[in-house]
């Protein structure tokens, strides 16, 4: 079965970004999002337990839905007036049966960049 992870790292403050709440979905059949977990990362950006479990991985695309203004707010940050950026929603498909699917983040509150990692 894949396995998924994520890192965040903060542009602004030179660090890995830690209590960013991460919410993943998966593309149901009926083309509708499915919340799968909810997660918060770690001092070092990332998660502590699996994103996804083999039970509940399935080929299809997923979304990852990173709480970016709430995380950069909680640092007194300073935002724009509304936050230009509130998430970051991220799309891919895990469709390897044994692959590993690793999604980082780079993000400030003006913008972002993710890519797939090893």
């Amino acid at each position: 079965m894949p396995s998924l992870s994520t890192h965040v790292l903060d542009l602004v403050h030179g660090k890995p970004a830690q209590n960013v709440k991460i919410e993943l979905y998966c593309r149901t059949e009926e083309k509708e999002w499915k919340l799968v977990k909810t997660v918060t990362t770690n001092a070092d950006g990332r998660t502590d337990e699996k994103l996804i479990a083999e039970d509940d991985w399935q080929p299809t695309t997923y979304q990852l839905v990173f709480y970016i203004a709430d995380y950069f707010q909680s640092l007194q940050t300073p935002l724009a007036n509304p936050p230009f950026l509130t998430t970051v929603p991220v799309q891919f498909t895990m469709e390897e049966c044994g692959g590993h699917y690793h999604v980082p983040l780079l993000v400030s509150p003006w913008g972002y960049q993710v890519y797939r990692g090893s």
